[in-house]
């Protein structure tokens, strides 16, 4: 579908993976504001509406409001200081979400121009899985795929084969 390069794979292999759980039926919340991601989901036929840029720390009101059957969450979790809160407050019954993995051999990411663009948390999958379950969760299936780069050196060597990305698809836990 798109070239095999950043971020062309990496919004392919999150395509097939949303097209394997969700249908494009289902109305999906996107956390985060309209990005190349959600523009992508509404050309494939996914009905999306994206919060506003509101502080998910803080905000919940958007999440707490939408009517929706479904919410996605594409690399939103590792920005934000406590993702648990946002996550008990979602009230649709499905999630698709992903993140970037934490490297041992990289330092976690922050941008040198833009406050807002870091990382507070890079995740172990076993951790991310745990922050779902406790925030009431259940995850159904999951992927990883590696984000290799065209630079030389070891740590693009080490990206060739270390898995960066990490996604899930889960439903909300019977109450």
């Amino acid at each position: 579908m798109y070239e095999k390069t950043y971020p062309n794979k990496r919004f392919t292999h999150t395509l097939e993976f949303l097209n394997k759980h969700i249908n494009t039926k289902e109305t999906i919340l996107d956390l985060g504001v309209e990005n190349p991601f959600s523009k992508i989901m509404i050309k494939q036929g996914y009905m999306v509406r994206n919060t506003k840029g509101e502080d998910l720390d803080l905000d919940f009101s958007t999440v707490n409001s939408e009517k929706t059957e479904v919410v996605t969450a594409f690399e939103i979790f590792e920005h934000l200081l406590a993702p648990f809160n946002v996550l008990r407050e979602i009230q649709a019954n499905k999630l698709v979400a992903s993140i970037p993995l934490k490297l041992w051999f990289s330092p976690a990411y922050r941008s040198k121009t833009d406050k807002w663009d870091r990382h507070y948390h890079e995740f172990e999958d076993w951790q991310f899985d745990w922050l779902l379950e406790k925030a009431g969760w259940v995850i159904k299936d999951r992927a990883k795929w590696t984000n290799p780069i065209k630079k030389i050196g070891i740590r693009p060597i080490l990206r060739s084969f270390t898995p960066r990305y990490y996604i899930v698809y889960a439903e909300r836990k019977e109450q």
